[in-house]
């Protein structure tokens, strides 16, 4: 036998004598604990799945319920599925919350802008005043969702006359649409529904539900476009969602998607991405959020003046959009859902919605490779769409 099968063969019967010899201690050991013990089996009073958590913030511990109610694993320990384990729950409701000063310490010295938004944070369900149920009939391949509000008509029809225009570019056709709240006389708004109804029936590009259009309620804007999506434009192979004062190079964009492969365009989401963010904490700005409402990092998400994803990721998103508690900032809040997914946004130099430098600004050439710019004025966007289509134009 050679030396190498003869240490081999060695080396296996130590590793038995080993394990034999720790047989033999385990089974002398647990003998000796029985003797010295009750002979009882300890069972925690608490159920294994429960994490044990001291929540302070009021949005981590909804979202903390979201988190057990939707959890597959909670469901089946208490033999439900997890739509009935939703369907034991009042977490959607439109009711008042009448308890919020017993949930939250300092409730009463909170911004007014926050009361409003925490008293009906489970509310997610608006009735649609204006729909335009068959705006994507005929199967677009981009939907331009643009946020607005009622009073905003010169910015609509600047978008209308230039980037926004609904044609078909190449062999892709391009559709519209306005998202509006509706504007409170509680907020000294005057009231413009004929406007805004004669505006609708024109254009045929409004879509109005009946909440209040405020900054905070511009997530549950988010929330009824993806709902609207799901049932009325579930075809649509991309949307781009953005503000009414950017300038949106519409050609640009898509060339861009025309680069696309079929496995990255199924779950696109692209836009300019803050990563590594958290709540400002200085009141008087406007994206102040206070430590008693929320704490942590955000995930990565796309700045809210504009972004580009897919149809399919929409219907994605909208099903997830249940899973996590409204949140104040809607571009935060899209970052969270994408997160839920298992998602992140990536990032596209051609949006810039921090501006271009100054000195590019008046440069038509500046923009013929960018996608998004914000922000512009109504005359300037109509400027720069006009001098983009010259054929003369050389770069």
């Amino acid at each position: 036998m050679s030396v190498g099968r003869k240490r081999t063969k060695l080396v296996g019967i130590m590793m038995m004598v080993n394990f034999f010899i720790y047989i033999v201690v385990e089974i002398s050991r647990s003998g000796h604990q029985d003797k010295n013990s009750s002979r009882k089996v300890i069972i925690s009073d608490r159920a294994f799945w429960m994490s044990v958590v001291h929540i302070k913030p009021y949005w981590n511990r909804e979202q903390h319920k979201l988190d057990e109610l939707y959890n597959p694993v909670i469901a089946a320990l208490r033999n439900r599925s997890v739509m009935e384990n939703l369907n034991i729950t009042t977490m959607y409701t439109c009711e008042r919350n009448s308890k919020l000063k017993d949930e939250i310490s300092n409730f009463d010295t909170l911004p007014d802008r926050f009361k409003d938004f925490l008293t009906y944070l489970r509310c997610r369900s608006y009735p649609l005043i204006i729909d335009q149920p068959t705006k994507c009939q005929n199967k677009p391949v981009l939907l331009l969702a643009i946020k607005s509000l009622e009073s905003h008509f010169d910015r609509r029809q600047a978008i209308r006359q230039s980037w926004g225009s609904e044609d078909t570019i190449g062999n892709k056709t391009v559709v519209r649409v306005f998202l509006l709240g509706k504007s409170s006389a509680a907020d000294a708004f005057p009231n413009l529904s004929d406007m805004l109804q004669f505006e609708s029936n024109k254009h045929k590009d409004i879509l109005l539900w009946d909440y209040r259009d405020t900054f905070f309620n511009l997530t549950l804007k988010e929330v009824l476009f993806l709902e609207w999506v799901s049932k009325s434009c579930s075809d649509v192979q991309y949307i781009f969602k953005g503000d009414d004062d950017v300038f949106v190079n519409t050609v640009q964009m898509l060339e861009y998607l025309d680069t696309l492969d079929k496995d990255k365009a199924k779950d696109l989401f692209v836009g300019d991405v803050i990563t590594n963010a958290g709540p400002h904490r200085e009141k008087k700005l406007k994206y102040y959020v206070p430590e008693s409402i929320f704490e942590g990092v955000y995930p990565p998400y796309a700045g809210g003046g504009g972004f580009l994803y897919s149809g399919y990721l929409a219907k994605r998103l909208h099903n997830v959009s249940y899973q996590v508690a409204l949140y104040p900032i809607d571009d935060v809040y899209t970052g969270m859902c994408l997160r839920k997914l298992g998602l992140a946004p990536e990032k596209h130099k051609g949006f810039r919605t921090f501006d271009i430098l100054q000195k590019d600004r008046q440069n038509t050439c500046a923009y013929k490779h960018l996608i998004l710019v914000h922000s512009r004025n109504p005359q300037e966007m109509i400027r720069i769409w006009s001098k983009l289509q010259d054929p003369e134009l050389k770069c």
